[in-house]
């Protein structure tokens, strides 16, 4: 049968029982023909592994470091407590808490006499914690989505939903399975339009999601499974609406809903932090011919966004977004006609794990906008200095703040973006538009960021005709 693969994200699980009735159910009936991934309840992966923002320690985190030998005994013990108190905001029913805590129980337990173990394994000199920490990532990572995913379908099974629990975390499984035989076998035997699989984020497989996506490994799951199982349309329920800008930057009566994209749009998001989806996991959909829906889980009898491979009907400006950034430059008199400076330069940035956001460059200066710590940049600009001595080699913090669109030919928003921000007080540092006219960057003090997404929104999407569909 033709089906649907969703994803829930974590904040919205933390609002389970409001949407019990509303996105798994109507009128009180099951709405099957749909398969559901679900994130960790919010905040729980933080505290697993370290905090996404602002990098306070979690469990793995004070693991790795092993600078105080109780940390991570405490922190997962807080984790637990948690777990716990998630699942008993949205659970009413006394048995099911009990069997969820019963559940988180059992697995943070198992989880801490494995770490013991390990720990005591590597005080011997034949065996080394570092080369294990990958796998531990990945153990406590698996937690998180086994909880949610459980929690979810006792709900929906309380409430009359024939929901059946998939766990993808390996839990005390020893087979070696890849991600797509890991997937095949859950669903092996499973039947959409009778029931709802209730799959977890989280899925161990050979591979090893967390070497290459590390907290986006829920959406590389979520966008293999819509490919392997062929459904009609891949759907992220999201908190908010895929709008213009941030509604809380420029007003939530400003913004516009995008209600069509492309892939295309997606991935300049993702270049800028604002992630539709993991590119890995657009990619994967693209591919497959899977449309991609962002939908907001609280208004369920919206249709959001769809994300496809269409072209835009008419040119214009969908989104104004930016990031800080780190303006990396190196200069070099004699650079001009010499081969091999941006390579070294690129080959500094990999080793010390730099995200390049964009790149300009002359006759004899380089310059990369990255995302980054000024602790890394540090360590790019030392190992830099050491290969040309003779260069002037700076770092800056700075704002890339970008207009995009699927066709903004005929536009002049490099122009007109000029003109909006000197109308606005602000004087640029640098601009550019590439000939594909899907992006415009501009580069500005990071203290005019804000006022420059402010500006350029009012100029491009307030100021427009384009025909977009007002937020609700």
């Amino acid at each position: 049968m033709t089906h649907t693969v969703e994803k829930i994200g974590g904040t919205s699980m933390s609002r389970l029982d409001r949407l019990r009735d509303t996105l798994f159910m109507e009128n009180g009936s099951a709405r099957y023909g749909r398969v559901f991934v679900v994130s960790a309840f919010s905040g729980i992966t933080n505290l697993l592994l370290e905090h996404k923002k602002t990098g306070e320690a979690g469990v793995y985190a004070h693991y790795a470091n092993a600078d105080d030998e109780h940390g991570w005994h405490d922190a997962l013990s807080r984790t637990a407590e948690a777990m716990i108190a998630a699942h008993e905001a949205v659970l009413d029913n006394p048995g099911d808490v009990e069997r969820a805590t019963a559940f988180v129980q059992e697995r943070i337990e198992g989880a801490r006499n494995c770490l013991i173990d390990l720990q005591r394994l590597c005080s011997y000199g034949h065996f080394r914690l570092n080369t294990h920490l990958l796998q531990v990532r990945e153990l406590l990572s698996g937690l998180g989505e086994a909880h949610s995913a459980l929690v979810s379908t006792l709900m929906l099974q309380r409430a009359g939903v024939n929901a059946r629990l998939l766990d993808l975390s390996g839990w005390r499984d020893d087979s070696e399975l890849t991600l797509e035989q890991r997937i095949g076998r859950a669903m092996d035997g499973v039947d959409p339009s009778r029931e709802m699989p209730i799959v977890t984020g989280y899925a161990q497989c050979s591979e090893g999601l967390m070497r290459e996506f590390d907290r986006g490994y829920s959406e590389v799951t979520f966008s293999r499974l819509a490919a392997l199982t062929g459904a009609s349309e891949a759907i992220i329920h999201k908190e908010f609406h895929l709008s213009s800008a941030d509604p809380k930057l420029v007003g939530a009566e400003n913004v516009r809903k995008l209600g069509h994209t492309n892939y295309d749009v997606a991935d300049q998001m993702a270049n800028l932090g604002m992630e539709a989806i993991h590119p890995s996991a657009a990619k994967t959909l693209r591919q497959a011919g899977v449309p991609l829906r962002i939908a907001n889980a609280f208004e369920p009898e919206d249709p959001g966004t769809i994300i496809d491979e269409q072209p835009a009907e008419k040119p214009r400006v969908e989104i104004v977004t930016g990031l800080d950034i780190i303006a990396l430059e190196l200069f070099e008199q004699d650079m001009v006609g010499v081969k091999g400076y941006d390579a070294a330069i690129l080959d500094a940035l990999t080793r010390h794990n730099v995200r390049i956001v964009s790149k300009i460059s002359n006759a004899n200066t380089i310059t990369h906008y990255v995302d980054a710590s000024l602790k890394s940049m540090r360590r790019v600009e030392s190992d830099l200095s050491a290969l040309y001595p003779q260069a002037r080699i700076s770092a800056h913090k700075l704002a890339l703040v970008s207009v995009i669109g699927r066709d903004l030919s005929g536009l002049q928003t490099l122009a007109r973006g000029m003109q909006a921000l000197s109308a606005a007080g602000l004087e640029p540092l640098g601009a550019c538009q590439g000939p594909r006219n899907v992006d415009t960057q501009f580069i500005l003090d990071r203290s005019d960021r804000s006022v420059a997404i402010r500006s350029l929104h009012a100029a491009f999407v307030e100021d427009s005709e384009a025909g977009f569909a007002l937020v609700a």
